[in-house]
């Protein structure tokens, strides 16, 4: 595991040659704040190798739809590369945001970053 890049919204490691993404607040919900996070995460995955990362929502109970069409964004460029994204830790009232959208038919959840960690070594 190694630290590769934090900043005042995001803590990204890497687990055996996965992204792992952490949030540093309990909301996130400002345009700026989704355009420095998407900016950090697309950079990490330009490199053309494929890429798997996992999305740890644990320490967060808001995010705008901005977010949102962030992850789906982040999911395709990932699948597209032959990668796949996770997201674990999310709460109810978020999930219920996935449910109402549709979204939880496109991503896989679960319930911690060691389970999420654990799917990606079974593929």
């Amino acid at each position: 595991m190694s630290d590769t890049n934090n900043t005042d919204i995001l803590s990204i490691r890497i687990d055996n040659g996965v992204f792992v993404v952490s949030f540093r607040q309990a909301s996130i919900g400002g345009i700026g704040e989704v355009e420095k996070i998407a900016e950090t995460l697309r950079g990490l995955i330009k490199d053309p190798d494929v890429c798997n990362m996992v999305v740890d929502f644990s320490d967060v109970s808001f995010f705008s739809s901005q977010m949102l069409g962030l992850l789906v964004d982040i999911w395709r460029r990932i699948k597209d590369k032959g990668g796949t994204l996770l997201i674990s830790g999310i709460n109810s009232q978020l999930t219920r945001v996935f449910r109402i959208t549709h979204l939880d038919k496109l991503f896989n959840f679960h319930e911690n970053t060691e389970a999420a960690l654990s799917a990606l070594r079974k593929v």
